[in-house]
């Protein structure tokens, strides 16, 4: 019996070098790959080099980017052609979910599972229409695909409460991550690695409250402050990068690829700062998780779900400078490693995944 065909629809592609849904496809597949056959959908503009595979799995390139307002049509486009050979579509967000009524009227019988996401319509970024859309691309995907996966209980919840249906929840895996020892050549590289310091990684956006951090570490330096992100991206980046890449205590990095590399820092923090605000079960706050450093989260009910009420929170800039002038309670890094290694393993959010395809 030939293993059926699942197309993989909505992210950048692989191999993965953009965000969360591109980490989660590429351990996804790697996990399933003996028991389905892969097609993963990317966006041509994003790989000068073009392979027909990667690792096993047929990639094809459509030329969009596969994020912002053509993240729409690049969405519709993959479905669409997923159609004409795919038992499962597997769609991560919901921007192309619009077409899905269209698709049920004309007897598509094709399965399709759709990722939410975080409540996208909810992200500050977005203007009025751009909300709308979304919200009713939401309502789309929930009342017409054939299984619903929320990232987080917060979102299955919602899910429920809003609209009566079903959802899955299956959050993300971390074990890929392992910490590493400081070795000479890394802190020839990063001297703040000789001292404790503090760290964060995250896209530079208003929701992720880089801001607050920045503030709340601004009369403090007795914690230097490393936050790796893409500073160049945007506008609000740009602006932050400018005011405070002078201060003596902050090291604001480009953003890390390379996994060692990334994993050297994250690992040997004296605390992990997630200042994500929304956007359900986020990968690099159970990556930290699974690496057993100490967490402080922005207090949002996602954040207090993944991390089980275990870890240190903060709401704002005053908080947060309060919470890193005092030590960290023992055994908070311990908690966060327990609860990771008990819920974010990709065996287990592979068999999940392998039950709905």
């Amino acid at each position: 019996m030939l293993p059926k065909k699942i197309a993989v629809i909505g992210t950048v592609g692989l191999p993965a070098n953009y965000g969360g849904f591109e980490s989660f496809t590429e351990f996804l597949v790697k996990q399933l790959k003996r028991e389905f056959e892969f097609t993963v959908y990317c966006s041509s503009r994003a790989y000068p080099e073009k392979c027909a595979e990667y690792e096993g799995v047929h990639l094809k390139y459509l030329p969009l980017n596969a994020n912002g307002v053509q993240s729409i049509p690049y969405d519709i486009w993959s479905i669409l052609d997923a159609l004409r050979y795919a038992d499962t579509l597997l769609i991560l967000g919901v921007s192309g979910c619009a077409m899905l009524p269209f698709l049920r009227r004309c007897g598509c019988r094709r399965r399709i599972v759709v990722n939410i996401d975080g409540l996208e319509w909810r992200r500050d970024k977005w203007n009025a229409a751009a909300r709308h859309f979304l919200k009713y691309s939401e309502q789309c995907a929930v009342c017409h695909a054939d299984a619903v996966v929320g990232d987080n209980k917060v979102i299955a919840d919602y899910v429920v409460n809003e609209y009566g249906k079903p959802c899955e929840l299956i959050e993300y895996g971390a074990d890929h991550q392992y910490p590493l020892p400081i070795t000479p050549e890394a802190i020839a590289r990063y001297p703040f690695l000789a001292a404790p310091y503090a760290f964060g990684v995250c896209r530079i956006e208003p929701e992720n409250n880089v801001k607050l951090i920045l503030q709340a570490f601004e009369d403090y330096p007795d914690l230097p402050l490393v936050m790796v992100g893409n500073w160049k991206k945007n506008e609000y980046g740009r602006n932050l990068l400018a005011r405070y890449s002078a201060q003596s205590n902050f090291y604001l990095l480009d953003p890390i690829y390379d996994l060692p590399q990334l994993n050297i820092l994250r690992s040997n923090c004296a605390l992990y700062l997630h200042g994500h605000s929304c956007g359900g079960t986020n990968p690099s706050l159970i990556e930290a998780m699974y690496l057993g450093v100490p967490i402080a989260a922005f207090d949002v009910d996602f954040n207090r779900e993944t991390t089980e009420n275990r870890a240190l929170y903060f709401s704002d800039a005053e908080s947060l400078h309060k919470l890193i002038a005092q030590p960290v309670p023992a055994g908070c890094a311990d908690a966060m490693q327990e609860i990771a290694g008990r819920r974010y393993t990709w065996e287990r959010i592979a068999e999940l995944y392998a039950n709905l395809f």
